[in-house]
């Protein structure tokens, strides 16, 4: 193996170990990293054979990253496969990424919270031991609840601003004039 071939390797490897810390399986880090280090579309028969998982995987996880907004897929004229290519616009990456998490993982923490607090609120009568353990509960819940809806409104705040969002961070990165 080249160098070359060496360094796409460990790229996709480590996009592999990438996703797996942000909560996404290691398979959706190897296929964005096998189609982002593609010149060309690929099809899940290539996919399967360069991140070497199943059929199945493969499939099931570019579903995830379609939703997610992280590949495409290409329609190449006189094949009947479907072809797919990585996006490299890494705001929109983040966006999808946020607009996916923040729709399902807040609303759950946020509701679970809030749960617990409702739990603890109708507990009923509490021996003194169980009502300092309560108030203690409920103010460690509140501050978590508060985090929670806090991050929720950031989040729902950067996805309102994609336009200016990029726009600014790729002036102050330089990479627009």
């Amino acid at each position: 193996m080249s160098q070359i071939e060496d360094a796409r390797a460990h790229t996709i490897q480590g996009l592999s170990h990438i996703s797996n810390f942000w909560g996404f399986s290691k398979g959706m880090g190897a296929i964005f990293g096998a189609l982002y280090l593609s010149q060309t579309p690929l099809s899940l028969d290539e996919l399967v054979e360069q991140v070497n998982i199943t059929k199945g995987a493969v499939s099931t996880n570019i579903r995830h990253l379609e939703r997610l907004g992280l590949v495409q897929k290409q329609v190449i004229i006189g094949e009947r496969k479907d072809f797919y290519t990585a996006e490299t616009d890494f705001w929109k990456i983040a966006q999808g990424i946020l607009r996916e998490r923040e729709k399902s993982e807040f609303d759950r923490a946020i509701h679970t919270v809030a749960e617990s607090l409702v739990m603890i609120d109708t507990a009923g009568a509490l021996s003194p031991e169980e009502a300092k353990l309560a108030l203690f509960y409920q103010k460690r819940l509140q501050t978590l609840a508060d985090f929670f809806k806090s991050l929720d409104r950031l989040v729902a705040a950067l996805l309102s601003m994609e336009s200016l969002v990029g726009s600014t961070f790729d002036r102050l990165l330089g990479r627009k004039e």
